[in-house]
């Protein structure tokens, strides 16, 4: 068994084996992976979204289990919501310059994935941010201060090596649930906003033990679990208190 690990590039160790680069013939060919002058990387903006009650102060984290037909990237996976590839909604020249935006990217995610929208895919008008439902409530709440995005950096998928834009939107509850009062149950990529014992409509509460028991079960997408521990280390900036 040792000899025949070893001839096909992977390493035996104890009871595990461990596959190595000589071991991967395609994924050689890729080379540094963080080198993006060799391929190109079409990244996706992965958001964790949290509805803070400012009123108790209580938080939570809210989810979305990815069905593995629907989806080319986290199949099978829990991850966070929403999540999609950074892309303008339509190919009109406008609509490209307008939605070179994250924030615009992730306001057409939430429409589509908890209000099961149907996605914005350049056959319509250019949505215009200020007059649309429901980007105009959720842009008016961004002005007021009622809804925060933060960028916490940008990843690679260990995996398929997708880009990944890490990114966590605070929206205060009254807005939340004015905005998504009737958030589905499912949309066309999984099931939507459910709990850690998995049942559906319960959001997690973003506590430590939540985030742990997240961290620790799985399978959780690599990209969710990066937002979750990074926001989590960033409690004080992201919703003003302590963690």
């Amino acid at each position: 068994m040792a000899s025949a690990l070893a001839s096909s590039g992977m390493h035996h160790d104890g009871n595990a084996a461990r596959i190595r680069l000589s071991g991967l013939p395609f994924r050689a060919l890729v080379g540094d992976p963080f080198d993006l002058s060799r391929r190109p990387v079409l990244p996706s903006t992965d958001t964790l979204t949290i509805r803070h009650d400012t009123g108790t102060g209580r938080s939570s984290l809210l989810l979305h289990r990815r069905n593995s037909d629907n989806v080319a990237l986290a199949g099978g996976m829990t991850h966070i919501i929403p999540a999609g590839v950074f892309q303008p909604s339509g190919i009109a020249p406008r609509t490209v310059s307008a939605d070179f935006s994250i924030c615009h990217n992730i306001l057409r995610e939430l429409s589509e994935e908890f209000l099961g929208n149907p996605e914005h895919n350049g056959s319509g008008e250019p949505i215009d941010y200020d007059t649309e439902e429901p980007f105009a409530s959720l842009n008016a709440a961004r002005r007021d201060g009622q809804l925060r995005v933060w960028y916490l950096g940008t990843g690679l998928d260990p995996l398929t090596l997708a880009g990944e834009i890490l990114t966590v939107l605070v929206i205060d509850a009254e807005v939340f649930d004015q905005v998504f009062a009737d958030v589905v149950a499912w949309n066309s990529e999984g099931d939507v906003v459910f709990g850690a014992d998995g049942s559906a409509g319960v959001p997690v509460p973003w506590r430590r033990d939540s985030a742990d028991r997240l961290l620790a079960t799985g399978p959780l997408a690599p990209a969710a679990r990066a937002c979750i521990e990074l926001a989590w280390d960033r409690q004080d900036m992201l919703l003003g208190q302590p963690g």
